[in-house]
């Protein structure tokens, strides 16, 4: 049977520990907070195509999420500290961490348009923009340095560019701050968005050149085909978001003002290579489990497939706002009922997983 891109990964620096909840805790998955980033955009998106109790309900529940998952976070790091920071420069494993980073993001965004609570989003951003600070400078660093390295086929996958969603996100909530500070603070926050959506943009470009190298040019075998994959069009959905953002902050920032005609074309050009991806998505899923029949079972990374439906909601329903692209108004309603499938979906999927866990555990 083909091995998945995470039971291909490269060796822990130290072995499991043995025992059921122990071995859970040593391997729980560093990307597990794209459960976070799946339940808050769709919360956000709910909330724009005026589903409101689906958004407030989604939001309380995300809280809890968030604080179950640093609890665990804290707790493995705590117990088993070699493989937590061994993960970190693991080239499969280590991109997961940026999802702490986008998963912040979005419940700070969260509070914002649903709470109108600044105090809260803005003690997130804090958060959010210190743990990019660390991981992003940490993680590359010592994937860097590390003297040994995969082949580039078994070392790279779409979860590369949740950095490219973890930095769009910082400017996508700093774009939100700065319409609720003044002067000249609303003018740093809107220059830190820019930088960190140019940043995004230009991240993206070095990571898919590679990943489409990889596709095109190696053997790819269903075990290769990740969930994560999604995130090649989730990257520039959340890019879609940010650009329409900065766009719409245009008027409060002259720097953003003189630049609106590069900002809403770079914004068309996010949108457009997004919906690119989408089929070829489709087609790519279809081989890989109605022709070559890999089994469909839960997998956390199934949360980084939820996640680009709902961001490519919510950031074509902004842009059509920003740019008046109203023949577009429907494609955003399809893609929140979508998205809802999928995050159901994917909570089934979880709660099955639980359920055959703890069955385990008492067997």
């Amino acid at each position: 049977m083909n091995a998945t891109p995470e039971e291909r990964q490269e060796p822990a620096p130290a072995a499991a520990p043995r025992g059921g909840l122990s071995a859970g805790l040593a391997g729980l998955s560093p990307a597990y907070f794209g459960m976070v980033m799946a339940t808050g955009i769709v919360s956000l998106a709910a909330h724009r195509l005026a589903m409101p109790g689906v958004a407030q309900a989604l939001f309380h529940l995300n809280v809890g999420i968030y604080c179950v998952l640093w609890v665990l976070t804290l707790w493995r790091m705590a117990r088993h500290p070699r493989r937590f920071f061994g993960d970190m420069v693991d080239h499969l494993r280590g991109p997961g961490f940026f999802t702490m980073v986008a998963g912040t993001s979005l419940l700070a965004s969260q509070f914002m348009v649903l709470a109108a609570n600044f105090a809260a989003a803005a003690v997130l951003w804090v958060v959010a923009l210190a743990l990019w600070v660390g991981l992003t400078y940490g993680i590359f660093a010592g994937i860097i340095i590390k003297e040994r390295k995969p082949d580039l086929d078994q070392g790279i996958s779409g979860g590369w560019l949740l950095a490219v969603v973890a930095t769009n996100s910082i400017a996508v909530l700093s774009a939100l701050l700065a319409a609720h500070i003044d002067q000249p603070a609303r003018l740093a926050m809107n220059f830190l968005a820019l930088a960190m959506w140019l940043w995004g943009g230009m991240f993206y470009i070095w990571m898919m050149s590679l990943i489409f190298y990889r596709y095109t040019f190696f053997p790819l075998s269903p075990g290769d085909l990740s969930p994560s994959y999604w995130i090649n069009m989730g990257a520039m959905a959340i890019s879609t978001l940010a650009g329409s953002l900065l766009a719409i902050n245009s008027p409060d920032a002259p720097f953003l003002f003189s630049l609106l005609p590069f900002i809403k074309g770079f914004t068309i050009f996010c949108w457009a290579t997004a919906t690119w991806w989408i089929p070829m998505l489709l087609v790519l899923t279809l081989w890989r489990h109605a022709h070559r029949r890999f089994p469909l079972e839960y997998d956390p990374l199934y949360w980084g497939a939820v996640f680009p439906l709902g961001m490519y909601a919510a950031g074509t329903d902004l842009m059509v706002e920003a740019m008046g692209l109203h023949f577009l108004a429907r494609v955003p309603t399809v893609f929140l009922y979508v998205a809802l499938a999928a995050w159901l979906a994917a909570c089934a999927g979880l709660a099955g997983d639980l359920l055959r866990r703890v069955g385990a555990l008492r067997g």
